[in-house]
């Protein structure tokens, strides 16, 4: 572990919304977070995560020049049209600015999928260079599955794919965290699916690490069943869960559902991501998950992005959510 960021290879009786105990009045409750920070603290091995009123944990990490913060933001979707957002890559450029403009220069950003709408190569041309314009050290992505439209992802991976393993995942590690960046779109039915490869990818990586190292683990879709009838769940995931814990702090950040949302399972917290692009409905809200037109003016007030910061040998991170200016 070094502090250069080393690529290796870059539940009671309400209703139940699925089989991992999420009732419907909890799954509210969560979604309802925006805009406030939610920080994660780690208390006899257990991730705790609870909404900040006030930010001493974020301010005391981020004062330290030494700190690790870094930026999450997803399904930026160019090339989509619709009423739900008429102006997808005016949004991803407001994004943008808003990174560059936090008062920080985050030490990566990592975009959780859904690049594209369509995966043309126009399409990942233009969010690779709308991505070079981030003041950042590194920039990290992981694919959606609207970026690898009718090519197994052969066209995500020609523009995005160097130095990863496989069908893209890899790993890295800076200020003593080690990161996993995971696919898990490319055999898409119902759910979303890693695959042995993969797996046994994780395991060797995982396999040298301290119980006491902070992992953090990106995704697209959802590692845990947050609402398996809309497939927002993947499928073999259990098995890369099992491996993670032994370790005494794993946080995983997903984009995919277009929505904030926060699951603790014993050391695991997951963590939801919302969108750049346009709002999907709440689970059992809507008969499918299709893109939402909300009243004029509202639509920034569902489109936000994450800042992460982390004190190392603290084994605690600050998670604050950003509603799009």
């Amino acid at each position: 572990m070094t502090d250069d960021m080393d690529e290796q290879n870059p539940a009671g009786t309400e209703e139940q919304t699925g089989p991992e105990g999420m009732t419907r009045r909890q799954l509210m409750r969560h979604a309802g977070w925006f805009g406030g920070a939610v920080v994660l603290t780690v208390a006899g091995g257990e991730v705790i995560s609870h909404v900040a009123h006030d930010h001493d944990k974020a301010a005391t990490a981020a004062a330290d020049p030494h700190a690790l913060r870094f930026v999450q933001v997803s399904d930026s979707h160019i090339g989509f049209e619709g009423p739900a957002n008429t102006d997808v890559t005016g949004s991803f450029e407001n994004a943008v600015g808003q990174i560059n403009s936090l008062g920080f220069r985050p030490d990566f950003v990592m975009h959780t999928g859904d690049l594209t709408h369509l995966s043309t190569p126009a399409q990942f041309d233009q969010v690779k260079q709308m991505l070079s314009t981030v003041r950042t050290e590194r920039v990290f992505v992981v694919p959606g599955e609207h970026d690898s439209v009718g090519d197994h992802g052969k066209a995500y991976r020609r523009a995005f794919g160097a130095n990863t393993s496989g069908d893209g995942w890899y790993s890295f590690d800076t200020h003593g965290v080690h990161f996993l960046a995971l696919v898990n779109t490319l055999s898409l039915e119902a759910f979303g699916h890693l695959g042995t490869e993969q797996i046994d990818f994780v395991r060797k990586d995982l396999a040298g690490l301290k119980s006491d190292t902070p992992i953090v683990v990106f995704s697209h879709i959802p590692l845990f069943a947050m609402y398996p009838a809309w497939g927002w769940t993947t499928d073999d995931s259990l098995q890369v869960i099992n491996m993670l814990r032994r370790f005494s702090s794993v946080t995983c950040l997903n984009g995919h559902v277009h929505q904030l949302f926060t699951k603790t399972e014993g050391n695991i917290t997951f963590h939801s991501a919302t969108t750049t692009a346009y709002p999907l409905p709440k689970p059992g809200q809507a008969d499918k998950p299709v893109p939402q037109v909300l009243p004029a003016g509202r639509l920034k007030d569902a489109l936000g992005l994450r800042s992460v910061t982390y004190h190392e040998g603290d084994h605690a991170l600050a998670v604050k959510e950003e509603r799009l200016t």
